[in-house]
């Protein structure tokens, strides 16, 4: 038995026997009143709760109904800002008007009247409930009158946007409706409103749940706390409570958003609590009973408290010793002494020692490095000291194997019960790991600067919309010094996104992030654009991509590459090619020059008989005037056929800069068939060809369109020459169709011939540099085509044509991209071709 119980029996043996019935009897009437006492209270505790929890729930379901209305009203504004946009937008007459006021009145009856006024305050069309009243009723034509209608249409005119009207109570008089004016702008311009009305009284019936309803007596209220609509319940009168500190009505409201103070929603609960009186007699019962079972349980329930304290202390302990050993901390106990009182599971499993070869031991211990004794002790005299560091101290530790770890130990005050310090509890943690990956990431750093160092491209972070540069390679900062310049000159010029800051003049209503990609932006792909610095005399390729920099901010990185050699190998083989076009086209016309010399000479002698025919009947007299000016007219004519051959073939082989243009497909194919249909007559080839109706322009340079054409035409004519056809199975046909390839429309130009085709072998290699079938060809045609081919962004083929097993011709095929809708708009060429003029 403890001290204290021998003391409380001693001193009820010193009492004298009177004193012991005098306190014996007081016994039971001080249980009684301790009991009375603690019922009060509870009965007292549980009637506050009980209120709380009603005003809560009042509390939650006005703001549930809040919310409702909130939303209805929300929607409706909603649906009259589509009106007043379609208003804007003149996709609205009046009769539309009137038609979707009467849909919307018809479907929400909250909404009593839809009214459109115009910027001179004249009400152009309304539609309104039947239930409004004729006083509230706008015609239209009719000016609005000064008030407080006008007063809140000036406020949605200077403010633009919506407003409503702050209702407030007439005494005696009907509900006042609110309303919402939707302003109008057209073009930036204030053009009028939508005034829409409400029904405060339906907006209540309809917007508020109704099991709020029927819980509670709900009303709206203006901002003087006059009632709008719905029933409030009456006041209670004080002098019928029974108790002076009865709690009163159980009520809350809060204010009507978006409207704001002006609309108010309240709520009261109806009471259905019976109070004290009605549950007197239930206590009083309850007392009695509680009172004697109390007498009879006390000891058994006091023998209980005690068993089910130690319980808990049991299960207390376990719990704390399990958390411990769960845990990966070592923790240690240390006395005032030094010694160690405690290890947990984790300390010993760090340091291999267990617990009892370690409590009880005195500094050195055996978890200490030889070498390092003299400052172990040192940080154990600070430790006990009470010097200890807020965020730990790190030592070095060995295992009873031997091997060495880093730890860190964190100190702190061990406190008993009666607020004595008895000792220092201390927490270590293994930070051999940690330290071993921080070393690695610091020596991956090192050897990923030195990489960006060394790297022959410019590099550059900064973050958008800020002066600030964030990372720059040794290349950048030789380039552009360390400022953030050079980031946003190469930015700006690469045109990859709009620099920062920059706004042009009159779109200061536009976002300032427009031109960004629209998909998350540190996966957005990366942007590719060549420049040229005239301050480095460089050709730059700048690459961009947006990336989450260490603190979170979105930057963008610029890697910038010095392609000046490769832009000056690119436009020397550009000069080349350029120059191999011109000579193919030459060749090609050698190669039809007695072609060519054949079609001259057919309107040369025409003319040459006319001028000889002319002069024979001039000397002989015998020729009037309009036999002259006929044979005049046909020797004109003939000159002039003669001219337009010389003039075509001309522009065909003249030499000029690539110029890509929007051409016209019927143009380029009619004057690539007047140029080879002289050399295929010399063939005795005939030529046919179709093209198809209202087919797009393209974007080409029509001269060398022309040249592919041609090439590819007097092959077939040469390839049916090679065959020996017969004259009925001698021709070539060229096709112009549209297609849809590879996900893009394009037009397709073909050419199909009646020759023996060619080998597989031969198609392997058709269209490689210097590869020829042709005696003395220098396998330049076709690579030039198909190389003109590719750079209008298109694609030649060539195959066989079959009848059955035998080769009945072959087909060259090539298809060139139509002009985007972009190109049709910035360049302002004709559909018919545009003329070359003859120097």
């Amino acid at each position: 038995m403890p001290p204290q119980a021998h003391g409380w029996r001693r001193w009820w043996r010193g009492l004298s026997p009177a004193r012991q019935d005098r306190f014996a009897a007081l016994a039971p009437l001080a249980a009684v009143l301790l009991f009375m006492a603690a019922i009060v209270t509870a009965f007292w505790y549980l009637r506050a709760e009980e209120i709380e929890r009603e005003h809560e729930a009042l509390k939650r379901d006005v703001e549930y109904a809040q919310q409702r209305v909130r939303l209805r009203l929300l929607e409706r504004q909603e649906q009259l800002m589509r009106i007043a946009r379609d208003l804007s937008n003149q996709d609205l007459d009046r009769a539309e008007f009137v038609g979707r006021a009467e849909s919307l009145i018809s479907q929400y009856p909250e909404l009593q009247a839809i009214t459109w006024i115009d910027e001179k305050r004249r009400i152009r069309a309304s539609h309104a409930a039947p239930t409004l009243g004729s006083s509230k009723l706008r015609v239209a034509g009719e000016m609005l009158a000064s008030g407080e209608t006008a007063g809140t249409y000036e406020l949605a005119r200077d403010l633009q946007q919506p407003v409503y009207a702050q209702p407030t109570a007439i005494p005696g008089g009907s509900t006042p409706l609110l309303q919402l004016h939707v302003p109008l702008n057209q073009q930036g311009k204030f053009s009028g409103v939508v005034l829409g009305e409400y029904s405060i009284d339906s907006l209540l019936r309809y917007g508020t749940p109704t099991e709020v309803l029927a819980r509670y007596a709900v009303t709206l209220l203006d901002g003087k706390g006059q009632v709008l609509a719905g029933t409030p319940l009456g006041r209670s009168n004080p002098g019928t409570q029974l108790l002076p500190w009865s709690p009163g009505a159980n009520e809350y409201e809060v204010p009507v958003s978006p409207v704001g103070n002006g609309l108010v929603l309240r709520a009261q609960a109806y009471r259905t609590s019976l109070g004290v009186v009605g549950n007197g007699l239930f206590w009083l019962v309850g007392a009695l009973s509680a009172m004697t079972a109390w007498m009879l349980i006390a000891t058994w329930r006091h023998t209980r408290r005690r068993m089910q304290a130690q319980e808990a202390l049991v299960v207390e302990t376990n719990f704390r010793r399990a958390m411990e050993n769960s845990i990966l901390t070592g923790m240690r106990a240390l006395d005032m002494e030094g010694r160690i009182t405690y290890v947990n599971a984790a300390f010993c499993q760090m340091t291999g020692w267990s617990a009892a070869e370690l409590v009880g031991l005195a500094a050195p211990f055996p978890y200490w490095p030889e070498s390092d004794y003299e400052t172990l002790h040192a940080k154990l005299r600070d430790e006990i000291s009470g010097k200890t560091v807020a965020g730990g101290f790190r030592i070095r530790a060995r295992r009873k194997n031997g091997t060495l770890f880093d730890a860190r130990l964190y100190v702190s005050p061990l406190i008993d019960a009666h607020g004595l310090q008895t000792g220092w509890m201390t927490s270590m943690t293994d930070i051999t790991e940690p330290n071993r990956i921080r070393e690695q990431l610091s020596a991956s750093y090192e050897r990923f600067t030195i990489v960006l160092e060394s790297l022959d491209a410019s590099v550059s972070v900064a973050p958008l919309g800020s002066q600030e540069l964030l990372f720059a390679n040794k290349l950048y900062r030789q380039w552009f010094g360390s400022q953030t310049v050079g980031h946003l000159q190469l930015v700006a010029q690469a045109g990859v996104v709009p620099a920062a800051g920059s706004n042009p003049v009159g779109v200061d209503d536009e976002d300032g992030l427009m031109g960004l990609p629209t998909d998350s932006l540190t996966s957005a792909r990366t942007e590719n654009a060549e420049i040229y610095l005239p301050g480095l005399g460089k050709w730059l390729e700048v690459r961009s991509r947006y990336l989450s920099w260490v603190d979170g901010r979105l930057a963008q990185m610029v890697i910038a590459t010095d392609i000046t050699l490769r832009r000056q190998a690119q436009e020397q083989a550009a000069r080349q090619a350029e120059r191999a076009q011109s000579v193919s086209r030459l060749i090609t016309m050698g190669e039809m020059a007695s072609s060519v010399a054949h079609e001259l000479n057919q309107p040369l002698t025409a003319i040459n008989n006319y001028c000889s025919g002319m002069v024979s009947r001039i000397q002989s007299g015998q020729i009037t005037e309009e036999a002259l000016l006929a044979a005049l007219q046909k020797t004109a004519h003939q000159a002039q056929r003669a001219g337009q051959i010389i003039q075509r073939i001309r522009a065909f082989v003249k030499k000029s800069e690539p110029n890509h243009a929007l051409a016209d497909v019927h143009s380029i194919v009619n004057e690539a068939v007047e140029l080879a249909d002289i050399d295929l007559r010399r063939h005795n080839v005939r030529l046919t060809h179709y093209i198809a109706a209202r087919l797009s322009p393209v974007m080409a340079d029509t001269i060398l369109i022309e040249q592919v054409l041609v090439n590819l035409m007097k092959n077939g004519a040469e390839a049916i020459q090679m065959a020996n056809r017969p004259i009925s199975n001698r021709s070539v046909e060229l096709r112009v169709v549209p297609r849809h390839i590879d996900d893009r429309d394009v037009v397709e130009f073909s050419v199909q011939d009646t020759g023996k085709g060619m080998a597989p072998e031969v198609l392997e290699h058709l269209f490689e540099a210097f590869f020829s079938t042709k005696q003395e060809g220098m396998g330049m045609g076709l690579n030039l085509c198909r190389s003109i081919v590719e750079s209008h962004h298109g694609r030649m083929r060539a195959e066989n044509l079959y009848n059955a097993s035998e080769v009945t011709g072959c087909r060259f095929s090539f298809w060139l991209p139509l002009a985007k809708p972009v190109d049709a708009t910035t360049d302002s060429v004709a559909n018919a071709r545009t003329p070359r003029t003859i120097a």
